[in-house]
């Protein structure tokens, strides 16, 4: 849910070596900061009289198997898969991909990507890696202060594939009544005034390293000065941010008709907290609480509470083409997919100035494996549903040479109104407009 602010790097160390050190480790701010409309002028704002545009991206880190998910056919006469049946309702409200994946994921283990999913950063994992800027994150340091929250992280554990400029991983929220409390129930006086008082100690800490910086000006390179400057601009951005968190503190929360959900602990259940996560959705999107989200969905260990399944989630996935084992793979997935179709339904009923609300919002719905079983990563099973694009179609690019990924990330990114030809790997669009 943080949008997090990560201070630039520096070049060789200068003759003030501890001070550098101490510098830097004061650079490693992180707050998580909500969006003011009176900054709305900036990329992705809208008029009053414009419904804004979302984006969402879901992943299941396990993978979808691609026999039960890709269509036979291809453009907009094919014949819906076993996966894409429970949209069947929608099957103009969604575009299936095959032929897409980010370069060179070859990493550490074979679950390194998830690391990368939304990011495309090559070789995760590997020695000399660093992550970098999630697609999500991007959006929301686009969008400049509009919605409280800049964007929000779920997962049905801790996981998540947003990270920011300088690699460090956001955290997930994977509690739903948290979330619910966060969005929509006031804070007592005293935690009110308990947000105000961090705020006020962020700025404190904004000031003891600007001094820092200061003094090390001084005495810098002409390089390290110029970087300096940079330096300083980031710090007066997050000075912006801090005033705008602490006006967000003082207003008050949207009221919705719906109850708190109560959490479900047993993590084994991956299909309930999937569905009770994923049902905070339609209330985020329609009170503009964010305009960006992420979905982790992930159970490795566990073995899922889905009828006929008795052998844990990360097993499955790797059925070395054992029919029994693809058989109970299947039930877990497609429990997946009736969740995220009952999630598209709800988007699809829901009124925004006379559109649906799933018109005014692009959810990506994919994985970082292609082929689980394998530790593929090429050939992801990627869906595009609602947004307002051309549906209805299995769009087919080349299995063995595959397009990238974060072309559509680009087309994402520019539906929401961002000026933008390229992201990560990814440096044209797709034309499902």
């Amino acid at each position: 849910m943080n949008l997090s602010l990560q201070h630039n790097r520096f070049g060789a160390t200068p003759r003030h070596s501890v001070d550098r050190r101490r510098f830097l480790k004061a650079a490693g701010i992180s707050l998580g900061l909500p969006m003011l409309d009176r900054w709305s002028t900036r990329a992705g704002a809208d008029s009053p009289d414009e419904s804004p545009h979302r984006l969402m991206f879901m992943c299941t880190t396990l993978g979808l198997h691609g026999p039960n998910f890709f269509p036979s056919q291809v453009g907009s006469d094919f014949e819906l898969p076993t996966y894409l049946q429970p949209l069947t309702d929608h099957r103009n409200d969604f575009t299936v991909f095959s032929g897409l994946s980010h370069p060179d994921q070859a990493g550490n283990d074979g679950h390194a990507s998830e690391k990368t999913f939304l990011t495309s950063a090559r070789h995760p994992g590997l020695s000399g890696f660093q992550n970098t800027l999630s697609v999500d994150q991007y959006a929301a340091e686009q969008l400049g202060y509009v919605t409280r929250f800049p964007a929000i992280n779920l997962s049905t554990d801790h996981g998540t594939q947003s990270y920011t400029r300088s690699g460090v991983m956001l955290p997930a929220i994977p509690s739903p009544s948290k979330m619910y409390a966060e969005l929509f129930l006031a804070g007592s006086d005293q935690e009110i005034k308990r947000q105000i008082q961090n705020l006020k100690e962020g700025r404190s800490i904004l000031d003891a390293v600007a001094r820092d910086a200061r003094k090390l000006a001084g005495s810098s390179s002409k390089a390290d000065k110029a970087r300096l400057v940079e330096y300083f601009q980031s710090v007066r951005d997050l000075e912006k941010k801090l005033e705008a968190a602490q006006q967000w503190v003082n207003r008050p929360k949207p009221s919705v008709d719906a109850e708190q959900p109560t959490d479900i602990e047993n993590t084994a259940d991956l299909i309930g907290r999937m569905t009770l996560m994923l049902d905070l959705v339609p209330l985020i999107l329609q009170t503009d609480s964010t305009r960006v989200l992420t979905m982790s969905v992930q159970c490795r260990n566990d073995v899922p509470l889905v009828d006929g399944v008795d052998t844990d989630h990360h097993s499955l996935s790797h059925h070395g083409q054992d029919e029994a084992k693809i058989e109970q793979l299947k039930r877990v997935e497609l429990a997946q997919m009736k969740a995220f179709g009952e999630l598209i339904q709800k988007l699809s009923k829901k009124d925004e100035s006379g559109q649906r609300l799933l018109d005014h919002t692009s959810i990506m719905l994919g994985s970082n494996l292609g082929n689980a079983n394998s530790h593929d990563w090429r050939n992801l099973p990627i869906l595009l549903a609602g947004g307002g694009y051309r549906h209805g179609q299995h769009i087919a690019y080349d299995k063995d040479n595959n397009r990238p990924l974060c072309d559509l990330f680009v087309t994402m990114l520019q539906r929401q109104g961002h000026e933008t030809d390229s992201f990560g790997s990814g440096s044209s669009t797709i034309d499902v407009a």
